[in-house]
Parts: structure tokens; C-alpha cells; sequence
């Protein structure tokens, strides 16, 4: 070999090193946020994420969505799922939407649509198989599970259930309003946290069939008055966290997996103690190392971030403001160093570094703008 074509050689292997590694560092987070709106102003946002700077750069934009309240990604990152309504709590059933994600171009390929089989739909989740995605109802207090094709697409419903009840609160729990619903991480209940009845139902749920039966254990019961709106399980899998959007409140539960009941064991305030307005939480978010939670108040318009004992239980580390009104939804990055959040009603999304040592949140820089940011779900 001639010493001309051995450089060539190096040179090309070089290169192609610079190469792989250009692509490996550009692989930064794809963030998607609905814009919950009717028509043509409604859609998913596609953003980039510098996981250095903490800013967002907006990629793509899917219109056609109308009202996607609520994502839910496929464990395999191939496939996203959103709300769809034509009119959001109307008389006729919402949609559940499925998409293809498109490389990491922030594009999504409309797959199919089926019937959510209620109203208000609010929140998706998919099993850990990604056989079956499930749909909570707000409006129509019930919840329902749909089977997933090869291909992504939904299948008609396999299961649904109508919630029955009331609660104490005469305004807003006089009927069910199932609000979220969970699968384990042991991929073998789903919960719905249901504000109207205050009680966090569950069920067994078989993946190959998608379908979902009550568990001998239906129900465990939040304290009253307190409308259970989302929760979270802990990363060791042991404990639930639920935020109760009427009383301002987080609690704790202990997961019991063989029966699948759940145990209060506290419940902390979202709230100062000198704060005599009118505010309801929406979303919590656990970081990944399972260190510190964060619970979002709407009215007060802030962030509660609570440092997560050795036993589960919540110490309040401080109460951010939200950087605009409503906030609704957040997400945090895989690596645990970034808040997102979407103020919904203040129409614009804001970035939050997070403490490492002490859990507070430090702002990132100005919001950017977006019509109704409802949700976001990250693709790492």
C-alpha cells in the first residue's frame, strides 16, 4: 500500500470518527407541545432542546390536531398519542389520535383515530408492552383502554368503564370526573385517579388483549374533598403521588404490588400558609433519581418543589413562580437538569434549571411563546 493511500485511508477514518461524533452530540431531547385550541389554530409543537443552555427551538409544527389536550409516548418512541375534539367536552365522544414520530425531524404521520368513548378526554397512557393505550374522560366519568396495532394504529375500544358516585364538594363532585390514568411500572394495574368520587380506582390490566378488568382491591380513597387530578409513581416503583387539584395538596401512598392497593401515609400542602386566594394544582413530576417532586398551582401560579425522604415522605424545599398563569403540565428532561412548563392559559412555556443538591428552581431565561400549551412529552 502505497503511503499516499494509507493518509487517504486515516483521513477517511477520521472523518468519519468527527462524523459519528457530530451525530451523537446533535441528538439532543425533541420536546412536543399541544397547543389545545379548536380548528386550525390547534396542533403539536416540535421543539428542540439545548440540554446546555436550557432553550427550546421550535422545529416543526403537525396541524390537523384539534383540542390535543393530552400525549402519551409508545415505549419504543416510535409512535405518539393525543387527544382529539372536534369540540372538547361536547356531546359527542372524543378521539384518540395516533402518529407515527417521524425520525427526529419533529414531524408526525397521521396513523388513525378512534373513539375515546367519553367526553373531555384528558389523559393517555400506554402499557409497558405498548399493546394498549388508555383514555381517561373527565366529563363523562369513565375510562377506557384501546389495543395497538404493529403498525401504531388503534384498534375500537377493548374495555370501558362509567365511574359512579359523588363526594363532598356540591360544585364540582357531584358526579365522577376521572381525571388521569397510570399504569404501574410493573406493567400490572392501571389507576385512575377520579376527581368527582375522590378515590383512585384500579385495575388489572392484560397487555395482549389490551383489555382492563376492576381489581379485587377497586378502589383506595384520597382524603374528601380533595380531587385527585394526577399521579405518579415513585422510581423505585414503591410509592404513588397524587395531586389533588381541589384541596391544594400532594399525597403519599405506599403501593402494595401484590394487591395492588395503596396506603396514605401524608399529605402536604402545594400552597404558602398565608395564601387566601382562589388556586387548583394540575400536574406532578418526579425527577428520574427519584430525589425531588414538583406540583404546579393554577391561581397562585407557581411550583411547589418538595424533596422526597427515604421513607417517601415530602419536605417543602421551595414555591417558584411559574413564569406566566395556569401552569399545567411539566416534564422533566431524562438527565433530571431541566423543568419545562406549560402555562396554559398565560400562553407561553418556561424553562427551569433544577438544583442538584437542593432541588430549587432557577429560571432558564424568558418564556417563548405558544397558543395554549396543555402538554409536553419528551422524546430523549
Amino acid at each position: 500500500m502505497t503511503l499516499s493511500r494509507r493518509i487517504s485511508i486515516f483521513a477517511l477514518a477520521a472523518l468519519g470518527m468527527i462524523a459519528a461524533t457530530a451525530t451523537t452530540s446533535a441528538k439532543e431531547p425533541l420536546v412536543f407541545i399541544t397547543a389545545f385550541a379548536p380548528g386550525e389554530q390547534g396542533g403539536i409543537h416540535a421543539y428542540e432542546f439545548d440540554t446546555k443552555l436550557g432553550k427550546l427551538k421550535q422545529i416543526h409544527r403537525t396541524a390537523g390536531a384539534e383540542n390535543p389536550f393530552f400525549l402519551a409516548l409508545s415505549p419504543n418512541k416510535k409512535f405518539l398519542y393525543s387527544i382529539h375534539a372536534k369540540q372538547f367536552g361536547g356531546k359527542e365522544n372524543e378521539q384518540v389520535a395516533a402518529y407515527e414520530v417521524v425520525g427526529r425531524t419533529g414531524e408526525l404521520k397521521l396513523l388513525n383515530r378512534q373513539s375515546a368513548e367519553g367526553t373531555a378526554a384528558c389523559y393517555l397512557d400506554v402499557d409497558k408492552t405498548g399493546k394498549a393505550v388508555l383514555v381517561a374522560n373527565y366529563s363523562s366519568g369513565s375510562v377506557a383502554s384501546l389495543p395497538v396495532k404493529e403498525d401504531g394504529s388503534l384498534g375500537e375500544h377493548a374495555s370501558f368503564f362509567k365511574h359512579a358516585g359523588s363526594s363532598v364538594n356540591p360544585k364540582r363532585q357531584k358526579e365522577p370526573h376521572a381525571h388521569c390514568i397510570v399504569v404501574s411500572p410493573d406493567n400490572q394495574y392501571a389507576y385512575a385517579a377520579d376527581l368527582g368520587l375522590d378515590q383512585i380506582l384500579c385495575y388489572k390490566i392484560d397487555p395482549a388483549t389490551a383489555k382492563l378488568t376492576p381489581n379485587k382491591t377497586p378502589f383506595s380513597k384520597s382524603p374528601a374533598g380533595a380531587g385527585p387530578r394526577h399521579l405518579t409513581f415513585h422510581p423505585n416503583g414503591k410509592r404513588v403521588y397524587v395531586i389533588n387539584e381541589l384541596l391544594n395538596s400532594v399525597s403519599v401512598f405506599d403501593y402494595d404490588p401484590e394487591s395492588g392497593s395503596l396506603t396514605e401515609k401524608q399529605t402536604i400542602s402545594t400552597l404558602p400558609s398565608d395564601f387566601k386566594g382562589t388556586s387548583y394544582c394540575a400536574d406532578l413530576k418526579i425527577t428520574p433519581d427519584g430525589r425531588f417532586l414538583y406540583g404546579t398551582n393554577r391561581g397562585h401560579d407557581s411550583i411547589a418543589a418538595y424533596s422526597i425522604g427515604d421513607d417517601g415522605k415530602l419536605t417543602l424545599v421551595a414555591i417558584e413562580p411559574s413564569l406566566g398563569k395556569g401552569p399545567q403540565n411539566l416534564a422533566i428532561t431524562p438527565g433530571g437538569e431541566w423543568l419545562i412548563c406549560a402555562n396554559m392559559p398565560g400562553k407561553n412555556v418556561a424553562v427551569f434549571k433544577i438544583d442538584a443538591k437542593s432541588g430549587q428552581l432557577k429560571s432558564a431565561g424568558e418564556p417563548i411563546s405558544q397558543p395554549s400549551p396543555s402538554c409536553i412529552m419528551l422524546l430523549p
